[in-house]
């Protein structure tokens, strides 16, 4: 009978009392977070040309159901938080030679030549095109959009234009436009006055824009655009520094999406545009895939650490620029000598590619304390949400030709006792210094891809109001959802919870 009931017990799911624990929310975030197909229809047309790249923005590459096509099944544990962006060429005939100067960018019409499924006018093949993408389980359709009206269009009034289409996309359920280059892509008036019209003709359409930081004052999302990835997060967190000391305009959102570093996002309180895919490993045609390089993070095999970051935005949702921040005087400087097909740019073997930021910043809340200066330390990023919840991440660095992950021991200070935690990336001992805190909480931990926390109250140290998580605890509960062959660095969210009332 003490065996039987002691297999029982174990049977129980951990909790307060019989209720199982859950710190991630089921319900899907409402942050402005996409996947966009750029990188997919690249790696599915083995990057042979920009232009040819262009012609993989097809409904049956998106729908179909051959080899490395159904693009809209992606990410099944995250695709209801995810916008799914169709980037350039979705509105240019697929029998027009594409060139910069093709007469039909900036269409912002649903091509009936690339998607022959959708018919009837051009609101309701967006419509249906939206219905679609929804249907598949994303919460909504994104559009990359050229920052000018078609020259095709010529005769058509500019205003009379861009009014119309957002409308259209409103009606149509559009959720994003990725507005990036184009003839007017760094046309201030132009950017502001296109903004404006969104928010008024177009309230449920996220607007993004890039190319000039003070577009971020007036934008809804601003992209901190492409990176290599053999230098991508220095260059990245350096981005972000950049735009923080800006401030939002009433109206606008003013949020940061840095693109596909989902670590850095959660640090840093931005958005997060998606741009790896699960298809791993070289190009269909045996080359290398240059732009995810296996040889450096290889991010392809680095899913996990996308669905930690877009649940942790269940949890607390990116925030606006709004000048409160402090980066760090120290600063990390990270190298790569490069080798043949690791970069979409041009470089030459053997060269030394740079990259460096401030060793920690900071968002609302003080630095936290790095417990050690060794050179190959990992940058700290700390943000306090607007909730109350505080996201710390340890990026790792790319030094020479290795990626280096090293725990350090970090501490840092929190004011609320009963908000949530989030720490992503690899991590020594970590103390946090509560404000107060009772002395009858409890302390849970989950991974943020995992579905139930664990009661970890007997395994942490505590000191009145400090509290130390060791590392190995940590390391633990933060992979412990980890998928198969994947090598995302940990991520979890810890919370303290009092004794049920």
């Amino acid at each position: 009978m003490r065996l039987r009931s002691i297999f029982i017990a174990l049977l129980i799911p951990v909790g307060i009392g019989a209720q199982t624990v859950r710190l991630v929310p089921d319900t899907p975030s409402l942050a402005p977070d996409y996947f966009c197909t750029w990188n997919i229809q690249g790696y599915a047309s083995n990057y042979i040309s920009s232009e040819v790249t262009r012609r993989f923005m097809t409904e049956k590459e998106i729908f179909g159901h051959e080899a490395f096509e159904r693009w809209v099944k992606f990410f099944p544990e995250i695709r209801s938080d995810l916008l799914f962006v169709m980037d350039d060429s979705w509105d240019i005939p697929a029998d027009v030679n594409y060139r910069r100067d093709n007469p039909y960018i900036g269409m912002l019409e649903l091509d009936a030549t690339r998607f022959p499924s959708f018919r009837g006018t051009p609101l309701e093949r967006m419509r249906q095109l939206a219905d679609s993408i929804e249907a598949c389980g994303w919460r909504g359709l994104g559009l990359w959009v050229s920052p000018q009206k078609a020259p095709i269009l010529a005769d058509t009034d500019e205003n009379a234009f861009w009014e119309d289409r957002l409308r259209t996309a409103e009606a149509a359920r559009v959720r994003y436009w990725k507005v990036d280059w184009g003839a007017r892509e760094r046309d201030d008036a132009f950017r502001r006055q296109i903004a404006q019209k969104a928010r008024q003709l177009a309230p449920n359409l996220v607007l993004e824009n890039a190319m000039k930081l003070e577009y971020v004052q007036f934008s809804d999302a601003f992209r901190t655009y492409d990176v290599e990835n053999i230098n991508s997060q220095p260059i990245t967190i350096q981005r972000v520094v950049d735009l923080l000391p800006y401030k939002a305009e009433k109206g606008a959102r003013g949020i940061v999406n840095c693109e596909d570093e989902p670590y850095i996002a959660v640090g840093l309180g931005c958005a997060i545009g998606v741009m790896r895919h699960p298809y791993a490993g070289r190009l269909p045609n045996g080359r290398k895939d240059h732009v995810f390089p296996e040889s450096v993070r290889d991010l392809k095999r680095r899913l996990d650490e996308v669905i930690r970051g877009v649940r942790w935005h269940r949890i607390a949702g990116p925030f606006g620029v709004d000048g409160e921040f402090t980066a760090d005087t120290a600063r990390l400087h990270d190298f790569w000598t490069y080798q043949a097909e690791e970069s979409w740019m041009q470089r030459r073997e053997g060269e030394r590619v740079k990259g460096d930021a401030p060793a920690r910043v900071s968002r609302h809340m003080p630095l936290p304390v790095v417990g050690s200066d060794a050179p190959d330390r990992p940058y700290i990023l700390a943000s306090r949400y607007p909730s109350g919840a505080t996201a710390v991440s340890a990026i790792g660095r790319t030094l020479d030709r290795s990626y280096i992950s090293l725990p350090v021991p970090v501490s840092f200070e929190v004011e609320r006792w009963d908000a949530p935690i989030g720490l992503f990336g690899h991590f020594g001992d970590v103390t946090v210094q509560f404000r107060s805190l009772p002395s009858d909480v409890r302390f849970y931990a989950q991974d943020l891809k995992a579905d139930r926390a664990e009661d970890i109250t007997a395994r942490i140290s505590r000191r009145g109001n400090s509290v130390t998580f060791p590392a190995a605890l940590l390391k633990r509960i933060g992979l412990s959802a980890a998928a198969y062959g994947d090598v995302s660095d940990p991520g979890l969210v810890i919370k303290a919870m009092g004794p049920k009332k």
